[in-house]
């Protein structure tokens, strides 16, 4: 790394860490979905966080509403809040695109760039914040942590009521 491209990474790693604190401190869409079509809960045994998703998907396969509840680390909680805030209004579709994408995302499997073209470009706003979550990386027992509300979620689009990180 070039000497002018340290401060660079610094800059954004700590941004990066500002947005982090800031969806764990004040997480969006905390709640149960109202007439939901869809409820799963994810469980961390590794750490002890816990998240419930629920969803609300039009018969045309529209996320209309998504939602969480839950207790856990920082991370977890904002890669929820997070998560809520960017699929809201989304199609299932592209919330499958987007969550292999946090998962790859995380575990270094793709940079950001990567990430908004494995989307389709559909989000790359969403995908921007949601790098965030990729310097979970460098702490590989974070990952689970980070991923956890994205598994639970596609296990409420599925229909299964319940995941674990441990599969």
């Amino acid at each position: 790394m070039t000497a002018a491209a340290a401060p660079l990474a610094d800059d954004l790693r700590l941004l990066y860490q500002e947005i982090i604190l800031d969806h764990g401190k004040s997480p969006r869409n905390f709640r149960v979905v109202e007439h939901h079509t869809c409820k799963a809960q994810g469980n961390n045994p590794m750490c002890g966080d816990r998240v419930t998703v629920t969803a609300r998907v039009s018969p045309a396969g529209l996320v209309e509403d998504v939602a969480f509840e839950g207790k856990g680390c920082a991370i977890s909680i904002a890669s929820a809040s997070m998560m809520t805030e960017t699929l809201s209004g989304q199609p299932v579709e592209i919330a499958r695109k987007l969550s292999a994408a946090v998962q790859d995302l995380c575990t270094g499997r793709l940079e950001t760039d990567q990430a908004k073209a494995a989307v389709g470009g559909a989000l790359d706003d969403g995908v921007e914040k949601l790098a965030a979550l990729s310097g979970v990386r460098q702490f590989p027992v974070r990952v689970k942590c980070a991923t956890l509300p994205w598994h639970a979620l596609m296990s409420c689009l599925d229909g299964k009521g319940q995941t674990t990180t441990e599969k």
